[in-house]
């Protein structure tokens, strides 16, 4: 047995040695007409989320692209997709893909929240930990989904058939945990230099090899990466604090593990991560169809870092369909039937310092006296209220924020009164909402694009989790008071179609290729797949609706 997984890791190396090959480009109705698509249920379903990947982005570099996303765009394309929540985070935003969920009913309101009656009371919980394991904690989690209210389809498909395998793997153990939910057959994330895993899960020999493989990358560091010709125009110094941005190459220096994590290399890891799995479980091949979550997650680091207008988003965008093609080609050698869907958790938002070179100044950055800090001075000032510990708390300038639990409940009532009047006071603010105004909405239907601020805000809301204020800055108004360089210069999270709208693609070999403008949801994703899988599930089960994806009279619905 030793030996088998030890030829397997040395097979695996050699495979994840050998240099990315990009897909040949050809005309959409080239590559989705060879064959009709087949009457049966695909073998294997490959759910990919390209973290902070815009639909605005999704149309700035689709004409560049020649890889994997050529292999997409010649299947369904859906170019208005929704995350139909206000608070479009990474935890909230992968909760709706696989569940057909929104974030008002699964649980997963934010990627941290606060529950101020509970254990922890004005310490955080993050979306993806165990908070009853005392070993637990925010910045160490111990990663898990119980705060996940909803099943996703993964386990789904394994409740009606066992046989089917359920796989996860991103540089997040948020986007794991979200797309493969309460029962992951493999489910892997980074953390330190390396995938790990559950604390009862040993890396197998695929894991071992794109491990052995990253670390080798990081000693060694890396060169500059080239730049595409038609990323010339974007390749432009931006100053930003006491730095620039905008011209950079992803060099690696030796021993530095977060600049390849904050770089296309994290991507190509989880690829290969990917590709190595579907090897060593032969997914796709075996008594039932499996399920292989692929989780990008370098478009958000870099978006963050750098922003999505620069050099280095335009470095990264081709690198990423380079990755994807390799992918969907490595599953074509091995003559899988599978089925791709990919779309995004949220958007995002380029760094003020550029938006306001480029024809729009009113972008800007928060103003620090919005920080919860600082709102808590504010209103106890004008309240004459104070406690130990904060009167006001929250992650940001932005989103949920709670009240301290040591008021009395008149207090409670004043300085809630106190901090939406200061809110609204401010020229940045474009609503403060209350938990009770909130909770006395009904949900929202209709076109997710026509909603306005507070419906869109209703989809976030979760009594019991969500703040006693909401609050919502004016569009482009960024929630980082002061850049970081290298971190922390630009973000998303708004209830604005920047970071709600995204792309949905599917594709099938065979699929008829049509393209609809018109808005979808995310939450339309699993109900989607479900009905193309032939899956009974009781109604009610999901907040979207199947799309019909046979593009003429027949209709992958009706199964």
């Amino acid at each position: 047995m030793r030996r088998i997984a030890s030829s397997l890791a040395v097979s695996l190396a050699l495979a994840l040695a050998a240099p990315a090959v990009a897909e040949t480009a050809q005309a959409p109705e080239q590559v989705a007409a060879e064959t009709p698509a087949p009457a049966n249920p695909p073998r294997l379903i490959v759910a990919v989320s390209i973290d902070q990947f815009s639909a605005d982005t999704f149309a700035q570099f689709r004409q560049h692209y020649s890889g994997g996303f050529v292999r997409l765009t010649g299947g369904v394309v859906f170019p208005s997709g929704y995350q139909s929540h206000a608070a479009t985070e990474t935890c909230p935003g992968h909760s709706t893909l696989l569940t057909g969920t929104h974030p008002s009913r699964n649980g997963i309101i934010a990627n941290t929240w606060y529950e101020p009656d509970g254990p922890r009371g004005d310490k955080p919980i993050y979306c993806a930990e165990d908070q009853t394991d005392p070993a637990s904690s925010p910045r160490n989690p111990v990663v898990s989904a119980r705060n996940l209210k909803v099943p996703t389809l993964g386990e789904m498909m394994k409740s009606v058939n066992p046989a089917s395998r359920n796989v996860a793997v991103s540089a997040k153990d948020r986007a794991v945990v979200m797309m493969g939910g309460h029962k992951i057959d493999a489910a892997w994330w980074w953390k330190g230099g390396s995938f790990v895993s559950f604390k009862d899960r040993a890396p197998t020999a695929a894991v071992q090899a794109v491990n052995a493989k990253a670390a080798a990358t990081i000693k060694a560091g890396a060169k500059a990466m080239p730049i595409p010709v038609w990323c010339k125009a974007a390749d432009r110094a931006v100053p930003v604090g006491k730095t620039t941005l905008g011209t950079g190459r992803f060099a690696l220096e030796a021993g530095k593990e977060n600049q390849f994590r904050i770089s296309p290399r994290m991507d190509a890891a989880t690829v290969d991560l990917a590709i190595g799995l579907a090897d060593e479980m032969n997914l796709g091949k075996g008594a039932a169809t499996d399920l292989l979550s692929v989780s990008l997650s370098a478009t958000d680091y870099v978006g963050h870092a750098t922003g999505v207008a620069g050099a280095e988003m335009c470095i990264l965008q081709n690198q990423l369909d380079q990755d994807l093609g390799r992918l969907f080609k490595h599953l074509d050698a091995k003559g899988i039937d599978y089925l791709v869907v990919l779309s995004a958790d949220h958007g995002g938002l380029d760094m003020p310092e550029r938006m306001d070179q480029q024809a729009f100044p009113a972008a800007e950055r928060a103003d620090v006296s919005l920080t919860p800090e600082n709102l808590s001075k504010t209103v106890a000032a004008k309240t004459g209220i104070t406690v130990e510990g904060p009167l006001v708390f929250g992650d940001a300038p932005a989103g949920d924020l709670y009240v301290s639990r040591k008021l009395t409940p008149e207090q409670r009532t004043k300085v809630i009164a106190a901090l939406v009047e200061t809110l609204k006071a401010s020229p940045q603010v474009a609503d403060a909402v209350t938990a009770e105004e909130l909770a006395a909405m009904p949900l929202p239907t209709g076109t997710p694009q026509e909603w306005n601020l507070r419906k869109r805000a209703r989809l976030s809301y979760q009594a019991g989790r969500s703040g006693d204020v909401l609050l919502i800055l004016n569009r482009a108004v960024t929630p980082i008071p002061e850049a970081m360089p290298g971190a922390y210069v630009a973000t998303h999270g708004s209830a604005y179609d920047y970071d709600r709208r995204v792309p949905i693609l599917f594709w099938r070999k065979g699929l008829r290729p049509f393209e609809q403008p018109q808005p979808v949801e995310t939450v339309d994703i699993a109900p989607t797949l479900a009905a193309v899988l032939g899956l009974k599930v009781a109604d009610g089960t999901f907040d979207g609706r199947c799309l019909d994806l046979d593009g003429g009279a027949g209709d992958t619905c009706a199964k």
